[in-house]
This record gives C-alpha cells, sequence and structure tokens, in this order.
C-alpha cells in the first residue's frame, strides 16, 4: 500500500517533471513571462552560448528568437532524483536549429543531456539551475540532394561534442566557449554530475 510517504514524493517528482517541461515548452513558443517564473530570481544558467543569471538567459533566449536563431527542442523522459527540500532533474534533449551557410538552408542537431537542480521554497518548487553536457552534433541539408557547404577544416577547430553547433552559432554571432562539459572530455561530464549531484547530497 502507498503510503504517505510515498505520494509525497511522487507529488513532488511530478511537480518537478511539470516544471522542466514548462520551462522548455515555453522556451520553444516564446512564452517568456512564463518561462522566467520558473526559475528562482538567483538562479544561474550555464549552457553553450551563456552563463549567468537565469532571468538574463530568458531575456537573452527573447533577443535570440527576434533575430532568427529559432532553436526548438525534442525531449527524452525526464528522470528526477529528490532529496529533501532539493532534487535534480535530467533528460536527454535534441536541439534543432535551423541556419543557412552560403545560401543553402541546413538543419544543426545537436544532442545533450540537460540537468536541472529545483528547490523548493515558501512551499514551491522552482528551479535553481540549468546546465547541458553535450553528446554530438550533426549538419544536415533542409532540402534534400543539396549539399552541406561545410568542411572538415570549418570546424576543426571546435570540440568534437560540439562542432556544428560551435560553428552555426558562432556564424551568427552567439560565440561558444570550449571548456564546456562534453563527452569527448569524460572528466568535464563528470566533475558536472558531481557538482550538481552533490549540491543536493545525492550519489550521482
Amino acid at each position: 500500500a502507498a503510503t504517505a510517504e510515498s505520494i509525497a514524493l511522487a507529488a513532488h517528482v511530478s511537480a518537478i517533471t511539470q516544471l522542466v517541461l514548462a520551462e522548455r515548452e515555453c522556451r520553444d513558443m516564446g512564452r517568456w513571462e512564463r518561462m522566467k517564473a520558473c526559475f528562482h530570481e538567483d538562479a544561474v544558467v550555464r549552457i553553450s552560448w551563456f552563463q549567468g543569471n537565469a532571468h538574463d538567459f530568458v531575456d537573452g533566449s527573447r533577443e535570440m528568437a527576434r533575430r532568427g536563431v529559432l532553436a526548438k527542442h525534442r525531449l527524452g523522459p525526464v528522470s528526477v532524483r529528490v532529496n529533501g527540500m532539493q532534487a535534480v532533474a535530467t533528460m536527454a534533449v535534441i536541439i534543432d536549429i535551423p541556419a543557412e551557410v552560403q545560401g543553402v538552408a541546413l538543419l544543426l542537431s545537436s544532442h545533450a543531456r540537460v540537468f536541472y537542480r529545483a528547490e523548493m521554497r515558501r512551499g514551491e518548487w522552482r528551479l535553481c539551475s540549468f546546465e547541458v553536457f553535450y553528446m554530438r552534433d550533426e549538419l544536415a541539408a533542409q532540402i534534400p540532394g543539396e549539399t552541406v557547404p561545410v568542411k572538415a577544416a570549418d570546424v576543426a577547430g571546435f570540440r568534437k561534442s560540439y562542432r556544428f553547433l560551435s560553428y552555426v552559432l558562432a556564424q551568427g554571432g552567439f560565440p561558444v566557449r570550449d571548456d564546456l562539459a562534453g563527452e569527448d572530455r569524460p572528466e568535464t561530464v563528470d566533475a558536472l554530475c558531481r557538482e550538481i549531484y552533490g549540491w543536493a547530497g545525492i550519489d550521482p
């Protein structure tokens, strides 16, 4: 039989799952104020093109969309681990970004795993951080048969886990750091997981 404790845990997991899904849905659909409301005031974001306060990240996302960088996210199932008033949620995502290089319409797809730290304050779960590690990416022509005008030499200076993401965002004026967590440097992924789960007092 379900105990009061297991019922409460299920309610927390459901609330955090919906919070994470709402944050990404708002990002894709341009619901900026609702997206801001998913984050605590002091929340931090560390991703490819942005490091800083989460509310500034929402403003940056709005500006990015206004400039025509229209990222959409394919989301995997959400995994949530709760420890008291803190929790970590994670899911695999594919970030699709339409791009144009030398007049050819392309689609960048970046495969990543996102992490959210969540904390209950004043009886409500909100997000404390949004962080990512990058697995791999690909660049394809939107129209079958067109040739992608990007050579190995064009992306040789970029990290293998997110080379096309770096290339496409740099073309659009959003330079990407080369020290992000990525599967081409497993120690960076381990360090990120230890930091995030350690914050919640959970063994990764």
